[in-house]
């Protein structure tokens, strides 16, 4: 693998082609496992935490060696919401320039054919015109509460572009927008805006409060999507999208918080009113993507807001009775 490649170029992946997904436990890698499985891929590879480090580059390394994946999607990742992230700001960047690191390098080296990394929509600057396109990258100050996690995300897409340039590998970054759905985590520290609010909103609900304060103005809008439809995009520009420039997944549409959480408490069935704390803080006041490169290539979204917030709340309550 020498010499820089053709971008033209696209690897489609066989059914029974060696796929390799890292993080396969969390949000975004348990939907890449079930959007494969799906679509009959058969020959699914990975490992729990436990039993690979992916921090340790020996054990990365040692893994590949072994297991010789043909693809490979990169969805392990130290994540969480703003108190996570403005909290433990050493370990977001640490943690994650080593998880990604290790895997793309490793993956150059045993001649992977095709690699995807996920990316976030945190990287575009703070002050981002709207609705943020690709080459708008790395042209503000990011947003200073996520600045460590962002710093990690440009540095693996960079690290991607790098290694096509100097060894032409075909390593893809696609950045997607704010994600909810199956596997979405619900503590109250850590979680994202949909998973927070469907806690939050249940929580008042289960305790027949007659009110439920929310931090912000409401005002802010941010663009969603079912991890599922995200799986979706990915698998697709896995197989039809070659090149050396991220890509963008999401709807390229938005709803303002105040919205969003009454379509939660629609949702939720809870009676009581829903009310926001001004006093505290709103963070970016809009968050969308533009999309048009992504649809272009033929692909569009599936699982309307309404549709994926049932899905999301049905699996938070059952994921509480088999808790308990």
């Amino acid at each position: 693998m020498n010499g820089k490649r053709n971008y033209a170029y696209k690897a489609m992946m066989e059914k029974n082609s060696k796929i390799y997904i890292a993080g396969h436990r969390g949000m975004v890698g348990s939907a890449v496992v079930r959007c494969l499985a799906k679509d009959g891929y058969n020959n699914l590879v990975f490992r729990p935490s436990k039993e690979l480090n992916l921090t340790n580059q020996q054990a990365v390394e040692l893994f590949f060696n072994k297991e010789k994946p043909e693809y490979v999607f990169i969805a392990a990742a130290r994540v969480g919401g703003i108190y996570a992230n403005n909290t433990y700001r050493a370990e977001f960047i640490y943690v994650n320039l080593q998880i990604q690191t290790n895997l793309i390098h490793a993956s150059w080296k045993n001649n992977v054919k095709k690699l995807l990394f996920f990316s976030s929509s945190c990287v575009y600057p703070r002050n981002c015109p709207q609705p943020m396109k690709e080459e708008y990258l790395w042209t503000g100050i990011l947003e200073p509460t996520n600045q460590p996690y962002a710093v990690a995300k440009l540095a693996g897409m960079e690290t991607c572009q790098a290694y096509n340039d100097q060894y032409g590998t075909n390593f893809l970054s696609v950045i997607p927008t704010n994600l909810y759905g199956v596997n979405d985590n619900f503590d109250p520290q850590n979680s994202h805006v949909v998973a927070a609010l469907i806690y939050k909103i249940q929580a008042a609900k289960a305790a027949k409060s007659p009110e439920v304060v929310l931090w912000g103005s409401g005002n802010p809008r941010r663009e969603l999507m079912d991890v599922d439809d995200a799986a979706d995009a990915a698998l697709f520009i896995m197989n039809n999208y070659a090149g050396n420039c991220p890509i963008n997944i999401g709807w390229g549409t938005d709803i303002s918080i105040w919205e969003l959480a009454n379509l939660v408490g629609s949702v939720v069935g809870y009676k009581g009113r829903i009310l926001f704390d001004k006093t505290k803080p709103d963070g970016a006041p809009q968050k969308l993507l533009e999309v048009n490169k992504l649809f272009s290539l033929g692909w569009k979204p599936a699982i309307v807001l309404e549709d994926g917030i049932k899905k999301a709340y049905k699996w938070y309550l059952d994921s509480l009775i088999s808790y308990h």
